[in-house]
């Protein structure tokens, strides 16, 4: 940066000198060969053999003295006109500029320059002002152990996060979250919009989705943040989602207090896989929003909004590279508020309404597919008894390549698609089976219930 600065600063002085440098040799060769071309009322005259010519007669006097000056004068003023036209008439070609236009009068007063709404720089303020009462700042208290030359030690910690007022009723506040917000907490406190600070306890979380909701009584929230603080408004529509569409983040970035930042929708449907550090788990989540809105620690859980203020997503990752920038991701509202809405209600996940498919399985990579002379995908080496996968007509050595017109190139990547759908479902999955080499085939299939699962630890596919 120093360097490109630097480069970028020097070539301008050169260029500056090597205008300084045009202009001074330039002007007055131009200036001088110009004046050559005028009559020098001193010059001798010559005869037509160029001896010269016999001298004027001396006149003496004052008005002889008077007719010198008269004429000295003349000259002079008809030489300086001249050349003020000529320099005048150089300059204007050299620059382009044409004199016809004249100001009318030495009174005249100078346009100030014009204003107006830059349609490019949208002014989310009054957006940011109706929906930040809807958010609030999470902060997790708990215990971090650690190995030193003593031993194992422990001391207290706490990490920040955010989150959306979702529902109220007639006992509890409800505010959704991410799991890894509020994961292995040993006391959790909220901080609303006006900055008082209150208790509050999870009512349930989905880990394999990174969703968590936290309830507050509202006996413990003092009367006047009940009356500054409001429910957000939701859209579902993930089908009315648009890449560049605008969208706005507020959060608890940095632990700092709720911030603002704004960007557009970068992609749809993005899948990406997070580890959370405190507890180690990987989790794969699919049909993300991508945005560059900036999304930094202590936003997760926050609200992402459209231009009409509604939260479409819930603010969860950010990609963190020295190469890479502009890459956060959001949970669609569309996919978090089917599995909100029951972690409300029981305080789980309701297992009847999880997919089951009822295969194990693993990867073939790229790699491995060529070197192997197989397609890509999940290859199926265990189909369940009784399970919806057996039904369709799965068989062990089928090669899973797509999933609900869905590509599939891993394990996770098929897990995730079937947690996104409900039990009952009817989807249909591309396969290749062997039979004189590998051959394609689809079949459809109606995804089983979770509870149904005679043991979730042979299935790799559940959502828990």
């Amino acid at each position: 940066m120093d360097n490109n600065y630097s480069n970028n600063y020097n070539g301008q002085s050169q260029t500056q000198q090597q205008q300084q440098g045009g202009y001074a040799g330039g002007s007055p060769n131009s200036y001088q060969n110009y004046n050559q071309q005028y009559y020098n009322p001193y010059q001798q005259p010559t005869g037509g053999n160029g001896t010269a010519g016999r001298p004027p007669k001396k006149k003496s006097g004052f008005g002889a003295t008077l007719g010198k000056c008269a004429a000295i004068a003349l000259v002079f003023g008809l030489v300086a006109g001249s050349v003020f036209t000529g320099v005048s008439y150089v300059g204007t070609k050299a620059l382009g500029v044409t004199g016809s236009k004249q100001a009318s009068s030495s009174s005249a007063s100078v346009t100030q320059t014009s204003t107006g709404d830059a349609k490019d720089l949208s002014d989310v303020s009054a957006m940011a002002k109706e929906a930040m009462p809807s958010i609030v700042a999470i902060t997790n208290t708990g215990t971090v152990s650690y190995q030193t030359f003593w031993g194992v030690q422990e001391q207290e910690s706490e990490s920040c996060g955010s989150g959306i007022i979702v529902k109220q009723d007639d006992k509890y506040l409800y505010i959704v979250t991410n799991n890894h917000v509020v994961s292995d907490a040993e006391s959790l406190t909220i901080q609303f919009v006006d900055n008082e600070t209150v208790e509050c306890e999870v009512q349930g979380t989905d880990e394999s989705d990174d969703l968590a909701v936290v309830k507050v009584l509202l006996k413990d929230i003092p009367s006047d943040t009940l009356s500054a603080i409001k429910v957000a408004t939701v859209s579902e529509d993930s089908d009315s989602l648009e890449v560049g569409q605008g969208v706005i983040a507020i959060g608890n970035a940095l632990g700092y207090g709720q911030s603002v930042t704004n960007g557009i929708i970068s992609a749809l449907g993005r899948t990406i896989t997070v580890q959370d550090e405190q507890t180690g788990q990987t989790v794969v989540n699919n049909n993300m929003i991508q945005t560059n809105a900036a999304i930094n620690p202590g936003n997760s859980g926050g609200a992402l909004l459209n231009a009409n203020g509604e939260v479409i997503g819930i603010n969860s990752a950010k990609y963190s590279d020295t190469q890479v920038e502009g890459f956060g991701y959001a949970i669609p509202m569309s996919d978090a508020m089917p599995i909100v809405e029951q972690l409300i209600e029981n305080g789980k996940i309701d297992q009847s309404q999880v997919a089951y498919l009822g295969i194990q399985g693993q990867d073939i990579s790229s790699s491995v597919a060529e070197a192997y002379n197989m397609p890509t995908g999940v290859y199926v080496y265990q189909v369940m008894k009784g399970s919806a996968a057996e039904e369709a007509g799965l068989q062990q050595g089928d090669i899973i390549t797509e999933f609900d017109g869905q590509k599939i190139t891993s394990m996770s990547e098929l897990k995730q698609y079937i947690a996104s759908h409900k039990a009952g479902d009817k989807v249909e999955i591309t396969y290749e089976r062997m039979s004189n080499g590998y051959q394609e085939d689809t079949l459809k299939v109606e995804l089983g219930a979770q509870s149904d699962a005679s043991s979730s630890s042979q299935n790799p596919f559940t959502n828990k």
